[in-house]
Parts: structure tokens; sequence; C-alpha cells
């Protein structure tokens, strides 16, 4: 009777450590999750996608030149 009080424990243990692992890292696995569905998706091509969705704004822009009053 003790190894399947031991067994349901562990059992037990390992659900809640899941369920605590999905409520803690949701964003982030949701994120993932989509990456995966769409790489693993036969139909899915990039270069359809919109294109004012696709345009990015650089990482490092290009500082603008301060006007100088004469």
């Amino acid at each position: 009777m003790g190894a399947i009080t031991g067994a349901v424990i562990a059992v037990v243990g390992v659900i809640l450590g899941w369920i605590t692992i999905e409520i803690a890292c949701k964003p982030c696995l949701e994120q993932g999750r989509q990456a995966i569905d769409r790489n693993l998706n036969p139909d899915y091509d990039p270069d359809d996608e919109d294109s004012a969705a696709a345009v990015r704004a650089p990482l490092n822009p290009a500082p603008v030149a301060a006007k100088t009053v004469s």
C-alpha cells in the first residue's frame, strides 16, 4: 500500500509542477508554440505576409544631424 501512495504522490507532484511551469511561462510558451505551428504548416509562406507588418525599424537608426542657427 505504501508503494501506491508514493506513486500517487509522485504523479500529483509532476502534474502540479507542469501546471506551475505552464502558468509561469505562459507568454513565452505561447509564442514558441505559435512559431512551431507556423514552421510546421506546409502552406505557410513568409513572403505572403503584409508588407506593412513585415517592415521593421532599424535597431540603430542613423542620428539626425542638428540644424545650426546662423
